[in-house]
């Protein structure tokens, strides 16, 4: 029994130990507290702490202030100085030199170009207007000179400014004009046939960097009139060549054509027109 009562009084002293070590455990610790967590997005909205950096200025192109004004195109995706050459009647070396480019294998979208001669008056249109330079170019005029009467089917024939152009081959046509589908004729023949200057001209381009033309060159023959011969499978003169009337300047074939042709245009003021309506009858 005495045994028994010694064990019952260890055991109560142990537990009373055990106890009092865990309140004064508790009693010694602190209470933790959380660090604050700074939200920078937030203090960034309100303009204390982080502040982010600020936007980059929209870059402006070269040109931009003259956007829209006559005389003047801006660059759409995938246009090159050649094709805007040809549209507006121009050669791309004088576009490239009025606009100061250094490379004219590179332009931008959304920059404005000029496609007018410097000092040249230009419509609203966008047609260039060739003023007069001297009073003394003008003929005199006849004070008992009555006015011409007017041939309405004379009037309805396009005047080409006296370059009689001819056809560029002598293949038979098999593509006829059409402004929505075929800027120009379609004429057939055999790989090498002679492909001939229209009219006097000056090589304005020579290669292949217009889609859809092949190996394309483009004549300049005056202010207004351009022609292009396209599809090529040779081209015998360079940019910047003079040629003549009824010279060979290509052979013929049927590069990014479905055939061997050739693909003639002839272009006013950069506008396509029918060649028809300027070449002899045959």
């Amino acid at each position: 029994m005495k045994e028994f009562m010694i064990e019952l009084q260890r055991i109560s002293s142990f537990f009373a130990l055990t106890i009092g070590a865990a309140v004064l455990v508790g009693c010694s610790s602190a209470p933790r507290v959380m660090a604050p967590v700074e939200d920078r997005i937030a203090s960034s909205r309100t303009g204390t702490g982080v502040v982010d950096a600020p936007a980059a200025p929209a870059k402006v192109l070269p040109g931009a202030e003259n956007a829209g004004k006559p005389g003047y195109y801006t660059v759409q995706r995938g246009e090159t100085l050649t094709r805007i050459g040809l549209e507006h009647g121009q050669s791309r070396r004088d576009l490239a030199r009025w606009n100061n480019l250094s490379n004219p294998d590179v332009i931008e979208v959304g920059q404005v170009l000029r496609v007018a001669p410097p000092g040249a008056a230009v419509e609203a249109s966008g047609v260039v207007v060739r003023p007069v330079t001297s009073s003394a170019e003008m003929p005199a005029a006849t004070p008992s000179a009555k006015p011409a009467p007017v041939n309405p089917s004379a009037a309805s024939v396009v005047a080409d400014e006296g370059l009689g152009f001819i056809w560029p081959s002598n293949g038979t046509l098999i593509g006829g004009f059409d402004d929505s589908k075929n800027k120009g004729l379609d004429i057939a023949g055999k790989a090498g046939d002679a492909v001939m200057a229209s009219a006097d001209g000056q090589v304005v381009y020579a290669g292949s960097g217009l889609r859809g033309y092949g190996n394309l060159i483009i004549l300049k023959h005056n202010n207004t009139f351009l022609t292009a011969y396209a599809h090529n499978q040779k081209l015998l003169v360079k940019e910047d060549q003079k040629v003549r009337k009824g010279e060979k300047i290509a052979e013929m074939g049927n590069t990014d054509a479905d055939r061997v042709k050739l693909h003639f245009e002839v272009r006013r003021q950069g506008k396509p027109v029918d060649p028809a309506k300027f070449l002899p009858a045959r």
